[in-house]
């Protein structure tokens, strides 16, 4: 009997230490680190509750450099895309369609489009647009913009309304 209590004793220590010495590393090693996994597990759990709804939603996957258009959890549309470039990198998280317009004006420091086509802006500056002006879609070459070629833009801007969800997220590879 002493010597089950002893090794259940030793157990728990030992498992109090493990615990006790990851989150030391996680606070002492990089807090960095620790807000990515937040985010991921945030942007994992929205991702499973758009699934398990009937609702329209737009994944981006900057890794793949991918969009996907979902109703609940059946892909309906996907398309290559063009991401921000490393400098102007596009922001990963969980947001919602604010404005579309069919045709708009985009200006920057370095950049000024004029008629660029079927805009939805989802966060701030940031937006799914249609882009004339190159066709390097697979690469991240954008200001952090989502650019599609402008027949796909099209079918997303009818597709989509205001408030459709938008989940921009890296892919694990």
């Amino acid at each position: 009997m002493k010597n089950n209590i002893n090794s259940n004793y030793f157990r728990q220590f030992g498992t109090f230490c493990a615990g006790f010495a990851l989150t030391i590393a996680a606070f002492c090693g990089g807090s960095t680190a620790v807000i990515a996994g937040e985010q991921h597990n945030t942007i994992a759990y929205r991702i499973m509750e758009l699934q398990q709804s009937s609702q329209r939603w737009i994944e981006i996957d900057l890794s793949r450099q991918k969009l996907i258009a979902w109703e609940g959890n059946k892909p309906v549309y996907a398309v290559n895309i063009s991401s921000g470039k490393s400098s102007t990198p596009t922001r990963t998280g969980t947001f919602a369609i604010q404005t579309k317009y069919r045709v708009t004006r985009m200006a920057g420091p370095d950049y000024d489009v004029p008629d660029v086509p079927y805009t939805m802006y989802y966060d701030g500056g940031m937006a799914i647009h249609g882009a004339y002006w190159h066709n390097l879609f697979g690469n991240p070459v954008t200001h952090g913009c989502t650019n599609v070629a402008v027949n796909h833009a099209k079918w997303l801007f009818n597709w989509a309304s205001v408030g459709t969800a938008v989940v921009v997220h890296k892919s694990e590879i």
